[in-house]
């Protein structure tokens, strides 16, 4: 048996109950875990109420991100031991007391990466890492504008971002978001009130080379309006909640380009890829080059506020739930 959130139909996020289930054995080439650690993703809270690209058969254990420790093993099981600490990426599943998951979906934890850190380093850096890297190509030396910089996606764009050797400019909505961000490496942090201006300022009239978009909504409206010439516009996510359109003249007089992200997709179509950058993160964690900034730590039972929390945005960094 275990203690799992269940989804049994679309819709508000308060449907949510902790209930107890089935859990079924390990089958060929599976482990069971016992999570210590489950993050806490936006599209979660989309995929709950129906909205997300994907529409999985209700009901449902929402939850990509698990850390934990191994309890038992299918047969066939290679490279696993129980007791062994690993983290597990999923589609669903993940906010659970226990799992089971195929063995193609884990990584195996060093003792000096928390579990915690683990699910961190997962979605959120994941997804910011592919960005900057792959669809970005960011170089160093250029500017990088992080909006939603307090966010668990948006700290982890600032440390690759600086990891990468860019000059990082963070946008965030209050004086203790931006303190955040300065603390996790942005050379600057402004707020968006005037941010057009305040950027043409910071950059001598330039614009910015690359901008981390998980906001959508104005701040998408103004970012079209800040890229150098040559720029990116990192189409990440719609945290404002409203999906802005594109006036493509800007695009056409001021030659920047705008670039979607979808990591899930990304995951599934270049696995290889996925599997050196996961192990570049894990590398650059052991270094130090980039930490996540646990947020808060919640019950299982509490899956319901605290998505509704990160998906009014209020959340600072990652949270994560502990059975």
């Amino acid at each position: 048996m275990t203690r799992a959130i269940l989804c049994r139909a679309f819709g508000p996020l308060d449907q949510l109950r902790l209930e107890t289930i089935e859990l079924k054995a390990p089958a060929a080439n599976e482990v069971q875990i016992r999570a210590e650690a489950i993050g806490v993703n936006y599209p979660d809270g989309l995929l709950v109420q129906g909205l997300y690209q994907m529409k999985p058969q209700t009901p449902f254990i929402p939850g990509m991100e698990v850390a934990g420790t191994i309890t038992a093993l299918g047969e066939n099981v290679e490279g696993f031991a129980i007791g062994d600490r690993v983290a597990a990426l999923l589609t669903t599943g993940g906010y659970a007391s226990e799992i089971g998951t195929d063995t193609a979906n884990l990584i195996a934890l060093h003792d000096h990466v928390s579990f915690d850190d683990a699910c961190a380093l997962l979605c959120a850096y994941g997804t910011s890492h592919h960005a900057l890297k792959q669809r970005a190509a960011l170089q160093p030396g250029e500017t990088l504008l992080v909006l939603g910089a307090a966010g668990s996606t948006g700290i982890a764009a600032i440390q690759i971002g600086k990891a990468m050797g860019a000059h990082v400019i963070a946008v965030a909505s209050s004086d203790d978001k931006r303190a955040l961000a300065l603390a996790n490496g942005a050379d600057l942090a402004l707020g968006y009130d005037d941010l057009k201006d305040a950027v043409k300022r910071q950059t001598d009239g330039k614009g910015v080379d690359v901008v981390f978009d998980p906001v959508g909504g104005d701040a998408f409206d103004t970012a079209t309006r800040l890229m150098a010439r040559n720029g990116r516009l990192l189409v990440v996510g719609f945290a404002a909640g409203r999906i802005p359109s594109l006036p493509v003249n800007l695009a056409l007089v001021k030659e920047f380009a705008v670039v979607g992200v979808f990591w899930g997709n990304f995951i599934a179509k270049e696995r290889a890829l996925y599997v050196d950058n996961m192990r570049e993160l894990f590398a650059w964690h052991a270094d130090g080059r980039v930490r996540p900034h646990i947020g808060g730590k919640r019950p299982l039972a509490e899956a319901a506020s605290v998505l509704s929390e990160i998906m009014q945005r209020g959340a600072r960094g990652k949270t994560v739930l502990v059975p």
